[in-house]
Order: structure tokens, then sequence, then C-alpha cells
């Protein structure tokens, strides 16, 4: 608990000093913006691993494309929304466009280039998506997206939702599953962290060519299977 403490203190206080250094900086061009919003996020991720000892490994490496590809991650932990920024290079998340509201951290969001969607919008919000997506792939950025929309507790099931599928169909890259049991550690809206190793799993890309039925089964039969496995993996050394 104490180690969550001391997390939480310098999260916030150093957050709440480079937010406000980096108001002024939003004039920059996008890409060096980027690059210094960058360096908040490294500064994160080692504050994760030495306040909390929470670390991470990377497997499966060799599915990574050369080029842009969309990235279907599981989602567990506020620490997925981190990470992917320092393993894809350039990256663009699909989020909630409402999130764009949130003073400082989600003008910068938006700053950065994300793919932002209307829940509520439905067909239209979904066509909006991908035209966004398709014009960031033409530009060499790859996608991150959460599947299920939301993080899922461990041991939870939420459905895929069709926002993935969308994207699958309506860009000529492969989606790249991603496995991971980052919600071991950081459990979902639980203030108290556990140390220990988050592994991150690519799977292999899934090519374009499938109808919509057939790349939502196959995408969940990769991620669950081998998120469930990450788990139990997990767990165990815990012990």
């Amino acid at each position: 608990m104490i180690r969550s403490l001391l997390f939480a203190i310098a999260f916030y206080g150093i957050t709440t000093v480079m937010a406000a250094l980096y108001l002024p900086l939003m004039v920059l061009p996008r890409a060096v913006f980027r690059k210094m919003c960058l360096a908040w996020v490294r500064i994160m991720v080692g504050l994760i691993q030495t306040a909390l000892g929470i670390r991470y490994e990377l497997r499966g490496l060799e599915n990574c494309p050369e080029g842009a590809a969309i990235y279907a991650a599981k989602h567990q932990s506020a620490w997925d929304v981190l990470i992917f920024n320092l393993l894809i290079d350039d990256c663009a998340y699909v989020l909630k466009r409402e999130l764009y509201r949130i003073p400082f951290w989600g003008w910068y969001v938006w700053r950065v280039g994300s793919v932002g969607i209307d829940r509520s919008g439905g067909a239209r919000a979904l066509r909006g998506m991908v035209e966004q997506a398709k014009s960031l792939l033409a530009h060499g950025r790859s996608i991150i997206v959460f599947p299920q929309g939301t993080r899922t507790p461990v041991g939870e099931h939420r459905p895929y939702l069709p926002g993935t599928a969308a994207l699958y169909l309506g860009s000529d890259v492969p989606v790249v599953p991603v496995a991971l049991n980052s919600g071991v550690f950081w459990p979902r809206r639980t203030f108290r962290k556990s140390p220990g190793t988050i592994t991150v799993e690519f799977l292999p890309p899934i090519a374009p060519g499938l109808n919509r039925r057939e790349f939502l089964k196959q995408l969940e039969a990769q991620v669950e299977t081998a998120t469930t496995r990450l788990e139990q993996e997990a767990l165990e050394r815990s012990r």
C-alpha cells in the first residue's frame, strides 16, 4: 500500500507540473509536441518500475509488420494506455471523443493525433473513425485499438465491439492481436498495485480478406486464449 501511495503522490505531482509546462508547447508542430509528450510517458513508465516494482517483458515481436498496421490489444489497466506509445513508433490510439474535453490530458491526446470516435453516433461515427484511421495509416502511423472498448478485469469477459471489425474491413492492412496480463498487477479501479512483470505478447497478424464474422471470431480466439495463458503464468509466479 505504501508503494501505491508514494506512486500516486509522485504521479500526480510530476504530471501537474509537466501538464502546465506543456500547454504553451501545443503551438509546436505535431511531431515535435509528440516527442515532448513521450518524455512524460517515459518518466511515468520509469516511475511505475521504480516505485511500484512493475516491469514488463515483450514476446512475439517477430509478428509486428514492417509498415503501419492495426494493433488490437487486450485492455486491463491504465498501464496499457501508456505502454504502446513506447512500443509502436508514432502510434495513434482509438478513443472516445469526449476524452478530448478533459483539461490538459485530453487536449494533449488530441494534439498528438489520436482517432476520436463518438460512441453515440452509430454507423456514421464508425465511418468517420475508419476514415481517420485510413488517413493515418496512409502516412505510416499504426493504430492502437482496444476491441472490447474498456478495461476488462482479469477472468471476466466482455464482447468484442464492431469498431475493430470496421477498421479491419475498411483498411487494407493486417491486424496484430495483442494479449497482456497487466490487470494481475494493476487491477481496474483499485488503488493498490502489486509488483511483478507484465507480459505483452504480439500474436500472429490477421491478414486482410476475412469477412466481419470470421475476423472477430479469429481475433477473439487469439487474444482471449493467449491472455488466459499469460494471466495464469503471472498468478503462478506471484504465489
